[in-house]
């Protein structure tokens, strides 16, 4: 591999190049939606081409110092192998080449911000990114629904911030911007707990983002912030529990949540209801229905990995037919999954969602320091979200995913018991 320039090795291995490095990476994957209502998809493809590069060369620079053994955990490497061998069998060949890049790019990213950053600069980074997305947020709905009392259709701000929603923000949905600020609430909150912000600041962003969530007024997001607070609620008791006696709990609260998981299915019907997303859950179980019938012809291979949905093409054209509406994700990442790459792929997605979050679930029990927390609650979002929406799957949700089994393999994985070779190079 040639080698770089002293004075430009230097600028790319610095912690300060990393640092804003990360930032832009994080930004871009939260800011999908506005970059392509922008730039369409050959800028946002474009922005995020010179970020891989930008990485390639940092992570050249930083070889002597990188520690590299054990990096990628094997699960993420099964899924995205198995999405890719898809393309064998799919009848859209170049749209799964496509999905399967993208997908490469965005979790080559994200192992990247895991590798030059430790947990609790990522939490610190993922704070400032997101305290500047919903500040611009709230920003445009109220400049569309009280100012200029116009919506701004290419973004798709409505513009109903006068009536206290439901508000989308620069994030084109309100389940998506509900998501995102159930994450920011989550990220001021280690940030505030760890006081690594001024207390001020730490309590503004907090208001902040539980104002956007009120008002995205999402039923989805109301069950997975109760998810989250239960999880918190159980991370804190066992965090103070003594060594000795936390097994015990640790069982005892995965059988209460193996109970409340099979509560929570037997009466989903009552659960829709409260939650008044009776119509909306309709047209999701429509679409779920079809996808399951249509699953059913290939049940191992999948039809083939396409991240987003291609239109016009074989199932998808005719899913979008049968329920009358556009559909760019199947709304249900495990079924999205099982989908597109059949029992074998969700076993694989499976495998790699629930190993990272049981070493991160350890982590967070075990360690003193509270950065360890913001990985198990963040997966706990994504993981409940999951059961109604693709995000997990595709940007700022994959690079989540990606960053949280990196670090968690990182701190607890079979192979860092095995030998291995430091660099001749390093210090």
């Amino acid at each position: 591999m040639p080698t770089l320039p002293e004075a430009l090795r230097r600028v790319l291995a610095s912690p300060k190049f990393a640092a804003s490095l990360t930032l832009i990476i994080l930004a871009t994957a939260f800011s999908t939606h506005l970059l392509r209502s922008v730039m369409g998809w050959a800028g946002l493809i474009g922005i995020l081409g010179g970020l891989v590069v930008l990485a390639i060369f940092s992570l050249v620079a930083r070889r002597p110092i990188v520690e590299w053994h054990g990096l990628l955990p094997i699960s993420i490497i099964v899924f995205v192998a198995w999405c890719a061998l898809s393309g064998l069998w799919s009848g859209y060949v170049s749209d799964t080449i496509i999905g399967v890049s993208y997908q490469v790019t965005v979790g080559f990213l994200a192992i990247y911000v895991a590798l030059v950053r430790d947990t609790f600069q990522v939490v610190r980074a993922t704070g400032d990114v997101l305290r500047v997305l919903l500040g611009l947020s709230i920003v445009l709905e109220v400049l569309s629904g009280l100012l200029l009392d116009l919506p701004i259709a290419f973004l798709g701000v409505v513009g109903d911030i006068d009536r206290l929603g439901p508000i989308q923000g620069i994030f084109g949905s309100r389940n998506v911007f509900g998501l995102i600020a159930l994450i920011a609430a989550v990220t001021f909150y280690v940030e505030l707990r760890a006081r690594s912000i001024p207390r001020g600041l730490g309590i503004g962003s907090m208001w902040l983002a539980g104002i956007c969530l009120v008002l995205t007024r999402s039923p989805v997001i109301v069950v997975v912030a109760l998810c989250v607070t239960v999880a918190a609620l159980a991370l804190y008791r066992l965090r103070r529990t003594a060594v000795d006696g936390r097994w015990m709990l640790q069982l005892g609260l995965l059988s209460a949540a193996l109970v409340a998981a099979g509560a929570a299915w037997l009466g989903r019907a009552a659960i829709i209801s409260a939650l008044n997303a009776g119509s909306e859950f309709e047209a999701r179980y429509s679409l779920w229905t079809e996808m399951w019938r249509l699953v059913e012809l290939h049940p191992l291979e999948g039809w083939g990995w396409g991240g987003f949905w291609p239109q016009d093409v074989t199932p998808y054209g005719w899913l979008e037919f049968t329920t009358g509406r556009v559909h760019v994700t199947g709304l249900n990442a495990y079924l999205d999954v099982y989908f597109q790459v059949g029992l074998i792929g969700f076993l694989a997605f499976l495998a790699l969602v629930l190993l990272a979050f049981v070493r991160s679930w350890l982590l967070a029990s075990n360690k003193r320091s509270l950065a360890y927390v913001w990985a198990p609650l963040i997966l706990v979002t994504l993981l409940v979200t999951s059961a109604a929406e693709s995000t997990i799957l595709f940007e700022f949700g994959w690079l989540l995913l990606v960053i949280c089994a990196v670090k968690a393999a990182q701190g607890l994985s079979w192979r860092s018991a095995l030998p291995h070779k430091q660099h001749p190079d390093a210090p």
